[in-house]
């Protein structure tokens, strides 16, 4: 339409609204779509509110779950992987609720691993990693899954032992262990796991969640994750889930972009170390460090102190 010389787009019009039948035929196709979601109004967990959340899995994405102590990253994670009986028929794998899977059904799909990784009994290292399998049907391959699952997570030297002599750091390889067992011959399933590898030396962290990486990436698994060290997050993930005071903060992807989120999500300055080849590192800054216009990025070079004897050769 032309008036004054002025070109007037007609005006479209207005969607009609939506129908409760339409709302839930949109529902059902996301439900379908995601291959882990979680709808739900919100839930107390002891004095604390969690939620609402509205969140989905696609595909074999890695997830981080981040936040301060006692943001409630553990509860998602439980409610996420059915611990919590309520919210059942508010989970979703793979377009059904949990209600609908029996245990052998959900040990095909989902692997869990909390953050206790005590026993009241001591058994075999090799049966708790087998336990992994417990509600598969018996195979003639078990025994070489289980032996192929404790040499990926650096367990194998620990299989002769009782578990209830192992330290925190063995006993958190074992569970890992099982829980490659239990998805070894899966594809397409979804990890759980809470706070996996923080109980280990730093070398050896980063060597098993590359190899959690690797594990779920051939396999096509998804992965979440709750942890603590957001640099772990950053590297061997792709999206950050971050949780404070019980309610979702951010959904975003895994990369320095994230830093403003970050400040805001742990109330504390981050700054980017950057090394000569490229390497990227988010270091701290607690408020009583922290100063007017510092450098947001800051490059360092890493040199090993040569010793005496070589000083002298």
């Amino acid at each position: 339409m032309r008036q004054s010389g002025l070109t007037v787009a007609a005006v479209p019009e207005p969607p009609a609204p939506l129908l409760k039948a339409d709302m839930h035929s949109i529902q059902n196709e996301q439900q379908t779509a995601a291959r882990l979601m979680i709808r739900c109004a919100g839930w107390q967990q002891g004095q604390a509110t969690m939620g609402p959340f509205v969140l989905q899995v696609r595909g074999a994405e890695r997830i981080a779950i981040l936040g301060p102590s006692g943001a409630g990253k553990s509860s998602l994670l439980k409610a996420l992987s059915g611990d919590l009986p309520a919210l059942h028929k508010s989970v979703f794998l793979n377009g059904e609720d949990l209600q609908q899977y029996s245990a052998q059904a959900l040990a095909e799909h989902r692997a869990v691993l909390m953050q206790s990784h005590q026993m009241a009994f001591s058994l075999p290292v090799e049966l708790v990693i087998s336990l992994g399998r417990i509600a598969r049907d018996a195979d003639s391959h078990q025994q070489e899954f289980v032996r192929q699952a404790a040499q990926l997570a650096e367990a194998a030297h620990l299989l002769p032992r009782q578990y209830n002599s192992l330290s925190g750091g063995e006993q958190a390889r074992v569970q890992l262990a099982r829980v490659f067992a239990q998805l070894w011959d899966r594809q397409g399933a979804i990890i759980l796991v809470d706070e996996p590898v923080s109980a280990l030396d730093p070398g050896l962290q980063s060597e098993l969640l590359h190899r959690l990486q690797q594990f779920a990436s051939e396999r096509h698994h998804a992965v979440i994750a709750v942890l603590h060290d957001v640099n772990q997050a950053l590297q061997y993930f792709e999206r950050l889930w971050m949780i404070r005071d019980g309610q979702l903060m951010a959904d975003c992807p895994a990369t320095l972009q994230a830093v403003p989120q970050l400040e805001q999500l742990y109330q504390t300055g981050w700054q980017v170390l950057r090394s000569a080849d490229g390497e990227t590192v988010l270091h701290c800054i607690p408020p009583h460090r922290q100063k007017k216009n510092q450098a947001p990025v800051i490059s360092f070079h890493c040199r090993q102190q040569q010793s005496q004897a070589h000083q002298g050769s």
